[in-house]
């Protein structure tokens, strides 16, 4: 399998992604709001884009799709509840489907709500590691918000019974670069955590947080919202004075998630 990953430079700090089969040449683009960068990064290596993949309805990550729509002739394919938001889908993914792309590669569809109720996640298979293409429900040390259409207790059911069990190295791939950010929140709650600490000094360079590609195996050492029995975290929670139930992964969890809203 083929991976480009696509820094856009812009206010939003985007990712694109072109994936491919090895054999046939043949690309999907995932989220190519930069829709000339993708393009050109199609050409320069010799790929044919036949499909789009949106992961989710916000403009961030559909503002490309006509440009590349009108140069290749590909197809769109987006979340089923998504017809309403996203102009001009082809194909509604469903929880579970299997889609396939040239002769090697192959994807399986999450339906991951949260960040909006129409939001799907993207495992492709490799042959000894997968890569998941999350858009903005999982990030580099972090998740997404739920401002516009998400649901943050729909986020969590999705950390809790979908992402984290996946196998552990899983590559982790964002639709946003928020990594020396999330590091810092990360610290801010759990200073003694040397994983994130190491990587923050990294992360200070521009030039590595826009080529870093972590794992489901380091998220759940950077990740506060892996980390929801961490008594160093629940600790910091109360002291901030934000209010739980109790100290449950989903109250832990929610009261992550309105500390960073905030942070």
């Amino acid at each position: 399998m083929i991976i480009k990953q696509i820094y856009t430079y812009n206010n939003y700090r985007n990712f694109n992604y072109l994936i491919a089969c090895p054999l046939t040449r043949e690309a999907v683009a995932i989220d190519p709001l930069a829709s000339d960068l993708c393009l050109k990064e199609a050409s320069d290596n010799g790929l044919k884009i036949i499909a789009i993949i949106n992961t989710h309805e916000h403009m961030d990550h559909i503002g490309g799709n006509e440009k590349i729509i009108r140069n290749t002739g590909c197809k769109l394919y987006a979340h089923k509840n998504a017809k309403n938001s996203i102009p001009n889908i082809d194909y509604g993914l469903n929880n579970g489907d299997i889609l396939k792309f040239g002769k090697t590669l192959e994807i399986q569809v999450l339906d991951t709500p949260g960040h909006t109720m129409s939001h799907v996640c993207l495992l492709a298979r490799g042959d000894t590691t997968n890569s998941l293409f999350c858009g903005d429900t999982l990030f580099n040390a972090g998740v997404g918000n739920c401002h516009n259409g998400g649901d943050p207790v729909s986020l969590y059911e999705t950390f809790y019974n979908q992402l984290i069990k996946l196998e552990k190295n899983t590559k982790i791939y964002p639709g946003h670069d928020y990594l020396k950010n999330n590091l810092e929140f990360t610290l801010s709650l759990e200073s003694e955590n040397k994983s994130a600490f190491e990587l923050l000094k990294k992360a200070e360079s521009q030039s590595f947080s826009i080529n870093y590609v972590s794992s489901l195996e380091n998220e759940l050492k950077i990740n506060t919202f892996f980390r929801l029995k961490e008594s160093s975290i629940i600790k910091s929670i109360q002291e901030k004075g934000e209010p739980m139930k109790d100290t449950s992964p989903k109250e832990v969890f929610l009261a992550l998630r309105r500390l960073r809203n905030n942070w």
